[in-house]
């Protein structure tokens, strides 16, 4: 579509007839973020109130298409990488975030972890320096005062205050491990979040393989099966798979969004609830 075409389209934004507007705005949303910076002018140039109302809810539509977009991409090509699975969902709220600055928060970390490590190291030892480093360095803690804030699931909110849930920490202490070569992985234990430490060279869906479990909410706490078991008894649920082994990226950015389903939903945000359902049926 050529300038003068868009801007013929633009022109119509505020058509008193529902009918045009919305076909406008469907036309529109079809162009994708390429015409963010054009009606992010208009905006600025007008005192048309419903006519400012109308864009910025066009702009989120454009935006959230564009997420959807990137999370079903995502998944096609194998989901592989956590973190790019985190920075999409961080768009959603956070549609001008700079992505680059979140890969060079978690290269920071990883590099000071580096630093200090030893090829000699045993698992715990590592556990330890990772929990140095994070912990106390970083400064890194669970967000207990206001558990359920919806910005606890987004990693560059997380990456800025050093404050998350369960998951978020354990994704950035597991994404950190993993790019040390540490064999640390996500699992999706029920009302909690954990991380296990797999042996170097055995699958992850091994439950011999894994060595240890750690608590990334709790600064790194290490614990064993027996306490995991001991903790699914008290909720009434039997040791699966599920529940002991370490999960894929895709399990751990789908429960990312069902936290944040919980957050909106409590906070009676209805319309942000629909649309992470929305990026919850992607995945799905």
């Amino acid at each position: 579509m050529n300038e003068k075409e868009l801007n013929s389209l633009i022109k119509l934004l505020d058509d008193p007839d529902a009918e045009v507007f919305r076909h406008v705005e469907q036309k529109l949303i079809t162009l994708g973020p390429e015409v963010i910076t054009r009606l992010e002018s208009v905006w600025e140039q007008s005192f048309d109130v419903m006519l400012q109302t109308r864009i910025e809810n066009l702009i989120h539509k454009i935006q959230f298409e564009d997420v959807l977009q990137e999370l079903e991409l995502w998944k096609l090509s194998g989901s592989f990488d956590l973190l790019q699975g985190l920075i999409i969902v961080n768009k959603y709220q956070y549609p001008d975030m700079d992505e680059q600055k979140v890969v060079n928060q978690i290269e920071a970390i990883k590099r000071d972890a580096w630093l200090e490590m030893i090829y000699s190291m045993s698992a715990v030892e590592k556990v330890r320096l990772l929990n140095n480093i994070i912990y106390n360095a970083y400064g890194f803690s669970g967000n207990t005062s206001n558990y359920h804030d919806p910005q606890n699931s987004y990693i560059g909110q997380v990456l800025e205050s050093r404050r998350g849930n369960p998951i978020l920490l354990a994704c950035i202490y597991s994404i950190v491990a993993q790019k040390l070569d540490i064999p640390i992985y996500g699992v999706n234990l029920p009302k909690h979040f954990i991380l296990a430490y797999t042996e170097d060279h055995a699958p992850v869906e091994s439950r011999h393989g894994i060595l240890f479990y750690i608590n990334a909410f709790n600064r790194g706490q290490i614990f064993g099966r027996h306490d995991v078991i001991a903790f699914l008894k008290q909720l009434n649920l039997s040791p699966s798979d599920n529940f002991v082994l370490p999960c894929s990226n895709l399990d751990i950015v789908m429960r990312v969004l069902r936290n944040l389903v919980t957050s909106y939903s409590q906070a009676g945000n209805t319309v942000k609830t629909e649309e992470i359902g929305r990026m919850l049926d992607t995945l799905a």
